[in-house]
């Protein structure tokens, strides 16, 4: 079995020089008179971003506050048909033994960072809720896991990491919870995985299309005939906004990422630029401060196989046996529903993803919901797994919880 090692982030001290000397000679466009976001990312706002990074920007600040609030880890993992892969990852019992393993996997562009505000809610030990033992991977390409030198690493390779890595850490079974690619990624888990090891699944982002009279026929009548409610037309509205305008950068990483890759590796700005109009626009309303879009944005700027690295999941997926049209029978699933996300669909749609047994509604957030609600998608696991709950004691040897064998 491979050793598991203990991980501090350290960027080397050249890496942060040679950063800061690229930002020195940012070459910024011009930008039309009233554009403000109708053509991207704003010139008023990339333009104090690059200043506060090259100038009063702390990565080591940040850094340390990471390695503090996060334990954090690596290990070797063997890939079927590639190379054997070093995958970073977050660590973090419960004082609970009996509480229930629970992975978190990201998506582009977030990284193992968006586990830091939801970390102490699930590990916490009371007798009202359950607690978890949760483990968040850097995935292969991003952060600080290696990356893999092979094409044609999809979907299914990603999930095979991920179950690959809670097996080395003794966890057979466990439960998942992810959004973005977490969400495509955490269903091919519970494919082909459960109901053995995944015992359940959980996700922020439902991604589906309209039912289909030959694979969900009852689900399909009810698109035909049954209205839908206001804030069912309103996610239709934010997924044909997404469809038509928010979309460019899916099509372009998912058939040229080498092309982009190159601007994203070599020009922070760029990179900044790329990211930063996701994290505006894919929330709603969340009050980024200059040093949380940086610290997000430096993830990615500084990680082992470089940011271009991370836009190849789009193209793999795209090559790739589509695992979105198909349905999971057998393994519990929960959603939480946030109307900024990027596809919000009627709930009727929903549960032709698989077997759906909660559903939770909010007034409010976006797509990065472990960082914009953490609250909230955490009291939503506490509902969906844990007792009265339609997922409780899917884990065996996880049935209760209690305070009273740590007092």
């Amino acid at each position: 079995m491979s050793k598991i090692q203990p991980y501090t982030l350290s960027v080397p001290d050249e890496d942060i020089a040679r950063l800061k000397a690229k930002l020195e000679i940012t070459r910024l466009p011009n930008e039309l008179e009233g554009a403000e976001w109708l053509y991207g990312s704003p010139l008023t706002d990339i333009k104090r971003l690059v200043e506060r990074w090259k100038d009063g920007y702390d990565w080591r600040k940040h850094e340390t506050e990471l390695n503090d609030a996060l334990p954090q880890f690596t290990v070797d993992i063997e890939v079927d048909g590639f190379e054997t892969l070093n995958i970073h990852f977050v660590h973090q019992k419960s004082t609970l033994e009996t509480a229930i393993p629970l992975l978190f996997v990201h998506g582009w562009p977030g990284s193992f960072l968006e586990v830091k505000k939801i970390l102490p809610l699930l590990t916490a030990v009371s007798s009202d809720h359950p607690s978890f033992h949760v483990v968040a991977l850097s995935l292969p390409n991003f952060g600080f896991s290696e990356g893999t030198k092979k094409k044609g690493f999809a979907i299914d390779q990603y999930a095979e990491v991920a179950h690959k890595l809670m097996l080395t850490l003794g966890y057979n079974q466990y439960v998942t919870q992810g959004g973005d690619w977490g969400h495509v990624i955490t269903k091919a888990m519970a494919t082909s995985y459960g109901t053995k090891h995944v015992k359940a699944w959980h996700t922020n982002m439902p991604v589906v299309g309209p039912p289909k009279p030959l694979s969900s026929p009852l689900l399909f009548l009810q698109h035909l005939v049954k209205p839908y409610s206001a804030a069912e037309k309103t996610g239709l509205e934010r997924a044909i906004w997404f469809r038509q305008k928010g979309r460019g950068y899916f099509a372009e990483q998912a058939t040229q990422p080498q092309t982009l890759g190159y601007s994203l590796a070599d020009s922070p700005a760029g990179l900044l630029a790329w990211i930063y109009e996701k994290l505006v626009t894919w929330t709603d309303s969340y009050p980024w401060t200059d040093d949380d879009v940086l610290t997000w944005v430096s993830i990615y700027w500084f990680s082992r196989a470089g940011p271009a690295a991370s836009v190849r999941i789009y193209y793999e997926a795209s090559q790739s046996f589509n695992r979105l049209d198909t349905y999971v029978p057998n393994v519990p699933m929960g959603i939480s529903v946030f109307p900024k996300d990027l596809g919000v669909v009627p709930r009727s749609w929903m549960y032709a993803i698989g077997k759906v047994v909660f559903m939770s509604e909010h007034e409010n957030g976006g797509h990065f919901a472990a960082y914009e609600k953490p609250d909230e998608l955490v009291r939503d696991l506490h509902k969906f797994l844990g007792k009265g709950g339609p997922a409780h004691g899917v884990v065996d040897g996880n049935n209760g919880y209690s305070l009273s064998s740590r007092l």
